[in-house]
């Protein structure tokens, strides 16, 4: 995948996840190390993007999903920057709950294994919404700044 702002955002979110999940100590520090290595990447490419080093066409990257859309409803997401990574970070603390099902797929009751899968890929769905979202919103801004220059 092609680094974006949202494809780095999502990564962030996921450490905060783990750092928040997680007791073992050496464990700890190599999240502390990725949280730190992910601030640096997201100052220098909203710096890069800012400046003009990055073309415009490379901050977006669309998932582009193919899915059966009738029966799989993934909400729409608008709202400005800041709105549009809270909406991420909120899917991927859904998306880990889910996939916490998933771990223990053995212990979920026969008669509820398929809405678990169904929960799994709708908010995988989401989750990538989300980041083509918000690498959308980010490329407006960054078209805006450099049209006004």
């Amino acid at each position: 995948m092609a680094e974006t702002l949202g494809s780095l955002c999502d990564k962030l979110a996921t450490v905060k996840l783990k750092l928040w999940h997680t007791h073992d100590a050496e464990r700890l520090q190599s999240l502390r190390d990725q949280e730190q290595q992910l601030h640096r990447e997201i100052d220098e490419f909203v710096s890069a993007a800012i400046s003009g080093r990055i073309p415009i066409e490379r901050l977006t990257f669309a998932q582009n999903k193919v899915y059966k859309k009738e029966g799989n409803v993934v909400p729409e997401f608008k709202g400005t920057l800041g709105e549009s990574f809270a909406q991420l970070a909120q899917t991927v603390c859904k998306l880990w709950h889910v996939q916490e099902k998933v771990y223990e797929f053995e212990s979920v009751p026969a008669d509820q294994k398929d809405s678990v899968i169904k929960e799994l890929a709708i908010v995988n769905l989401e989750r990538n919404q989300s980041i083509d979202g918000l690498d959308q919103r980010f490329r407006a801004m960054i078209e805006a700044a450099r049209t006004t220059k």
